[in-house]
């Protein structure tokens, strides 16, 4: 074979049915090779660190040719910030992280002693989605390096340009028996969340998360699923009304709300809607003085999604909603290009698809209540959503919302930002997903706690062994009872 069909072949991503033989060659490695020591997983985050910084630019312009437009500081927040930050709080705890835990000892067996120690599982599956392509899949491999895992990652389909930089970072990083990235379609993506992986963490939507789970179980492999779901913003009496519209339409925007944590509807005051809807017209206002150029704004993936939130609308429209599109500079906006205004839907239904699916686009169902305990009942009457927002001051209303939801995450007086707390674990809750990852519950989640009970010189449990006599009564007696 000549140099140069050597190095297609290098460059070639594998297929569907060359993904059993890359997996067995990951294992073999991890096999062969001890646990990788503290200095070779800081070396392995510092060259992801320096490599990711190196491709800034190549990562907010794939990303943006992927999406028809992204805000490239949108792109340097999400994807970029964000992994950055993950690698500096990952380096800064990982020696304690990696140390034995020391437990309790049951005073019988003293003086024996007792540890939890954490160990690499070896090969972790990673399925990437497309809304931030870069930090869900660079995020979840932080934490499984730095458990001392190898790592197949599979980036999704709907970005390919984005997928063939994350293929070129990882490739020049790392040797392909620590990390490869599998690129492709449906079909690879089905193949791959049948491997028989030691670890599988999705990100996606419910539906397909599903699915993923279901061909793990084929093999036994556990899974960590984060998936979505729809996340309320509740606003209470007490909190300032155009604040908390700024804030939320904030969330709402950012990336066009393509977002797992994006408010996706909000429960306020019925006394207060009106002005409600009046702060999130300001709001947008401020943000995008106009829309149709505006370099700060996102458009929505595809032609496919973009199609999927306008039948929102369009739905809601059709059975008696108030639908209001908020244009700042009374642009026409051309469909064609996926740029969608940011739309209030007032006083939506159950029935009405907007309020029965994740919408993941800048749409924003609003409906009222009149106590704060309906607010209350309504989220605990719909699945346990990914994240959670409640606006306002008094600490007892605080704490009946915190107590009386269930839900992935929470944050007060602001929206996401939980997300970006980097010793804060995410993850959601029944419909919204399974498991952790980021902070000291991700390393755990990639590593296997293994608990140790060593055995003293002087022990007094043979006490306990066949044959039994009087010693083994006095003692019974003495442990449980006459």
């Amino acid at each position: 074979m000549t140099a140069a069909a050597q190095l297609h072949e290098v460059a070639t991503p594998p297929s569907a049915k060359d993904l059993p033989a890359l997996l067995r060659r990951m294992k073999d490695a991890a096999a062969k090779a001890s646990a990788p020591t503290y200095d070779e997983r800081i070396a392995s985050l510092e060259k992801l660190e320096r490599s990711l910084l190196a491709r800034k630019d190549a990562v907010a312009g794939a990303i943006a040719r992927d999406f028809g437009h992204r805000s490239k500081h949108e792109t340097l927040v999400a994807e970029v910030f964000v992994v950055l930050g993950a690698i500096k709080h990952t380096k800064a705890h990982l020696r304690d992280w990696m140390e034995p835990e020391d437990r309790e000892t049951s005073w019988v067996f003293m003086p024996a002693t007792c540890q939890v120690m954490s160990q690499p599982l070896g090969v972790v599956g990673i399925i990437a989605p497309w809304n931030y392509p870069v930090q869900l899949a660079l995020a979840p491999l932080v934490t499984a390096l730095a458990a001392g895992n190898r790592v197949m990652l599979k980036p999704s389909e709907l970005v390919p340009e984005t997928a063939e930089v994350l293929r070129d970072l990882v490739a020049a990083t790392f040797p392909e028996d620590q990390v490869v990235v599998v690129t492709g379609g449906p079909d690879v993506g089905e193949a791959f969340s049948r491997l028989a992986f030691d670890h599988l963490l999705f990100t996606g939507s419910t539906r397909v998360g599903k699915v993923v789970m279901r061909a793990a179980s084929e093999n036994l492999v556990p899974v960590t699923l984060e998936l979505g779901g729809k996340s309320p913003a509740i606003v209470g009496a007490d909190f300032n009304i155009r604040v908390a519209a700024e804030r939320i339409m904030a969330g709402k925007t950012f990336n066009a709300g393509q977002t797992c944590i994006a408010p996706d509807y909000a429960l306020v005051p019925a006394a207060q809607r009106d002005a409600f809807v009046e702060g999130c017209k300001a709001a947008v206002a401020k943000m995008y003085p106009t829309l149709a150029k505006n370099q700060d704004y996102t458009t929505i993936v595809n032609g496919a999604h973009y199609a999927r939130v306008r039948s929102y609308v369009d739905d809601a429209k059709e059975r008696g909603a108030t639908v209001v599109e908020i244009n700042p500079g009374g642009e026409p906006i051309d469909p064609t290009t996926r740029r969608m205004a940011p739309i209030l839907v007032l006083d939506p239904t159950d029935e009405m698809l907007c309020m029965q699916d994740e919408i993941f686009g800048p749409v924003l169902p609003i409906r009222t209540y009149e106590k704060p305990e309906d607010a209350i009942a309504y989220v605990n009457e719909h699945p346990r959503p990914l994240a959670l927002y409640y606006f306002g001051h008094d600490r007892a209303a605080i704490d009946r919302v915190l107590e009386g939801t269930v839900s992935g995450g929470v944050t007060i007086n602001e929206t996401m930002l939980h997300f970006a707390q980097e010793d804060l674990p995410f993850g959601g809750v029944g419909p919204s997903g399974m498991g952790h990852y980021h902070a000291r519950e991700g390393f755990d989640t990639f590593s296997k706690r293994k608990p140790i009970f060593r055995q003293a010189r002087i022990n007094t449990t043979g006490l306990l062994r066949p044959p039994y006599g009087k010693t083994a009564d006095r003692l019974l007696a003495f442990l449980v009872g006459k």
